[in-house]
């Protein structure tokens, strides 16, 4: 037997060739402990976890205001394209966000849409002094490089603007090898860990810039996709209406960055 250190949500761990593989609870797919299990999976395993009596998860986890929902995964533990909960059905993208009206079974999702940029804004807790930029540049690059595996080229910004704290990742299909953690994975990973939640067996995350411990008021995480997402304006409530806004603010200011620094 061995240990998943990157995912206590397994069962039936065996060593292979040196390599410690488990059975993601609720699916049953063997997964890599080496490696990031696919959010996918995981939210399939946490599922199947508070269905059998475990404490419930926090509502807020999500900032795609469907909430957690047991979903189908491939097995290669991606998302099936198309999401149904008893007759009403979905399209979603890589990182399992909808990005349709909800319809009934009918509906054909042709494709699973790739997230190619995932935002994610930290409020961190009232204090005095900000913090030191390069410092919290540092931490977060090398976290994210480091606890999750991923390459350093997809972290594309660590901005500071107190109380703010905003990282892009950003990796398409096209860039992305078959050894590369995906962005969506990685991002689900940091959430959990900044939730308090952390999915990693017995290893904590603890957000500490020049020896100081920080403390986060709010958490959101933004996705954009390759394709704009369908939704109808009659469909939406406010607060995806504020995310559709802000995606393509974001996109707008990093269009009006690259034209003015070209000159």
């Amino acid at each position: 037997a061995c240990i998943c250190e990157k995912n206590k949500r397994v069962t039936n761990c065996r060593l292979l060739n040196g390599v410690c593989w488990c059975d993601s609870f609720g699916s049953g797919v063997s997964v890599n402990c080496d490696t990031l299990t696919s959010k996918c999976l995981l939210m399939k395993a946490e599922m199947t976890g508070s269905k059998s009596g475990r404490r419930e998860k926090p509502k807020d986890a999500f900032e795609d205001t469907d909430g957690l929902y047991d979903p189908e995964c491939e097995n290669t533990g991606v998302f099936k394209a198309k999401q149904c909960n008893g007759t009403t059905c979905w399209c979603v993208n890589t990182a399992g966000v909808r990005r349709t009206d909800k319809h009934d079974a009918d509906l054909k999702c042709s494709q699973l849409v790739r997230t190619t940029w995932i935002i994610i804004e930290m409020k961190h807790a009232e204090r005095n002094a900000p913090l030191n930029t390069e410092s919290l540049k540092k931490f977060f690059r090398e976290t994210i490089t480091n606890r999750y595996m991923l390459d350093g080229r997809y972290i594309t910004s660590v901005l500071y603007e107190k109380p703010y704290i905003t990282i892009d990742l950003k990796q398409n299909s096209s860039e992305k090898s078959s050894g590369d953690v995906d962005i969506a994975d990685v991002a689900y990973y940091f959430e959990k860990d900044v939730k308090g939640d952390s999915i990693f067996h017995n290893n904590r995350l603890n957000i500490s810039i020049d020896n100081e411990m920080l403390r986060f008021e709010k958490t959101v995480v933004y996705y954009v996709d390759e394709i704009a997402p369908e939704f109808s304006m009659k469909s939406l409530t406010p607060g995806l209406v504020a995310v559709i806004v802000v995606v393509i603010v974001a996109v707008v200011a990093a269009v009006v960055v690259l034209v003015s620094s070209n000159k």
